[in-house]
Parts: C-alpha cells; structure tokens; sequence
C-alpha cells in the first residue's frame, strides 16, 4: 500500500489521489454517486473535493446538489470519519453578498455544513481569488471558522503566484490563518497556469497542492484521438485545440509508457502529476465503480525516472 502523504504544512494526512465531487447529483445519481463514493473508500481513498457551487450551471440546479449528495452517502454509511471533506466557497453568489465577502463566507460555510451533515469541514477552500475584498478581511472571516471549531484547514483555488504571497504576507501582519492548500488547474497537457513561479512558490513555502482537471476533462484517458472522437461528449469541442497542439505528443508518449507498464492512460496521467515537485495529490472524478477502480491505480503506480521525463518532454 502507498504511504498516504501530509498535505503540505497541515495536520491532514491523504492518499495521493482525492476524489472529485463535481459529477454528484449531476451526471452521477444517488446509486452511482453512493457506489462511487463505497468504491473509493474500499480501494484506499481519503478525500473528497466539493464545491458549493456544484452543479448550478445545470439547468434546475441552485447549487449544493454535490454537498448534499455527499452528505446523503455520509448519513447512511456512517464513514464520516473514514474521510476528509474539502469544499469551497467564492463561486456561487447568496446570502451575505458574493466571493469572498466576510459575511458570504460565514453564511456559505454554515450552509454547506448543513448540506454535508458534518460538524467540520476538514479543508475550505477559497474557490477564486477577490479583488474586491481585503485580503486580511476575508482571511480574518475564515479565523472566525476555524475558532468556532467549523473548519480545520484552508486552501487557495485559482490564485495566482502574487496573490498567494500577498494573502501569506496578509495573514502574517494580522496574525490570521494562511493558505496552507492551492487547487491550481494542472495536467500534462495544461501546465503553464502551475508551473513557474507558483509551483516555486508551493514548494518554497510547503503549501500543497492538489490539482484539478487532472485528466484534462477525459482528454487524457485517449479517448479523443482524432476529429472523429470529438463528438463523444458535451465535452468533445475542446479537445480540438488539444489534438492540434500538442495533445497528440503526449498522448504517443503516454502509449509508449502504458505499453511498458500495462498501466491505463488515466493512471499515467495521475501518476505523472502525483510525482511533480509540490504536488500532493491529484483530483479526479468518476461516474462508475468501474471508473474509480481505474483511477485508484494510480495510488501505487510509481513511474520511473525515464518514463517521467519522456511524458514531461512530450507536453513541454
């Protein structure tokens, strides 16, 4: 069995794979939300990644249909404590105003934790940054729920470099709590939002990192190989791009390592990040048992030097 690995300078421990959330109560049901979440947990998993914003841009949907899902499987499993939850607030506008505002914060954390059915919410994540709020005021909103015993840790998404640093200098002057955690988009196909001066700035200041769209939205699982694929899914317009720049490379390298390894391409493309300098886990969701069971593969595949490199070259 893999180690699992502390996430970064918190008091949390996880295996190196986290569970995406997004699809729950959206394109997963109740059945295959639950089935999904047993499956995950069974094969070693330790968190889950939601958002309160999931899935409001579902026609219907109001948001909080993942929380709730979660909460759901949480109540009649009873494996609250066999899991860590991490969601986010800033995305989805309601009471107290929107983003970051101190008083969306608190009520946004409390309706998730209603949602969630939990007391604690292991990991909170600012889901953008906010221009608009002082950096001290949103982090001193996010003090008053870790005092109160309603969050343990918190995270960053979508920052970047200098936003993260002026957030750490910010909570340093005040004395308020940092961004132990960034979810930063990272895959081996969509590297430059990470990689640089954040990935430094990670690795300097023991901030982990668990990114998301790890697959590259199914990209990297070599199911879009030629223009003919693209009209696979909802999601098949965006690969193009892909397949035209430098999609194809990787995927020939990713070939070459599965034919080596008899690994999935979904399992090299965890694996991969997984084993970059910073990263402690990456996130990935699934819709299927049989799904999960392919992602968590990735848990205790260990790449060797060559095939890292050979991946990294072909997408740099």
């Amino acid at each position: 069995m893999t180690t699992n690995r502390r996430l970064g300078a918190t008091d949390l421990h996880i295996a190196p794979l986290v569970l995406g959330g997004n699809v729950f109560g959206w394109t997963a049901d109740r059945d295959a939300s639950f089935a999904v979440l047993d499956a995950f947990v069974a094969g070693g998993g330790t968190m889950i990644d939601t958002a309160d914003v999931y899935s409001a841009w579902v026609p219907g949907h109001q948001g909080g249909e993942s929380e709730s899902m979660i909460g759901d499987w949480l109540k009649s499993s009873g494996k609250r404590n066999d899991v860590l939850i991490a969601t986010k607030v800033g995305m989805l506008p309601g009471e107290g105003g929107e983003k970051l505002a101190p008083a969306r914060i608190a009520a946004a954390c409390d309706a998730s934790l209603k949602r969630l059915g939990v007391e604690t919410i292991d990991l909170y994540f600012a889901h953008q940054d906010d221009d608009a709020v002082a950096q001290e005021d949103a982090l001193a909103a996010f003090a008053k729920l870790i005092d109160a015993g309603k969050v343990r840790a918190l995270g960053a998404s979508n920052f970047h470099a200098r936003r993260l640093k002026s957030a750490h200098d910010a909570a340093v002057a005040h004395g308020l709590p940092h961004y132990q955690v960034l979810q930063p988009e990272y895959n081996l196909v969509s590297r430059h939002k990470f990689e640089g001066e954040l990935q430094d700035y990670c690795i300097t200041n023991n901030v982990g990192v668990v990114p998301y769209y790890g697959l590259a939205s199914g990209f990297l699982t070599g199911k879009y190989r030629s223009k003919d694929d693209l009209g696979q899914s909802v999601r098949g317009g965006r690969m193009g791009d892909l397949l035209e720049g430098k999609g194809a490379d990787v995927l020939a390298a990713m070939d070459a390592v599965a034919a080596d390894t008899g690994a999935s391409l979904a399992q090299i493309a965890l694996a991969w990040l997984a084993a970059q300098p910073g990263v402690t886990a990456p996130i990935a969701s699934a819709t299927s048992v049989k799904q999960v069971e392919d992602l968590l593969g990735a848990i205790t595949l260990e790449l060797s030097a060559d095939q890292l490199d050979r991946l990294s070259a072909a997408g740099a």
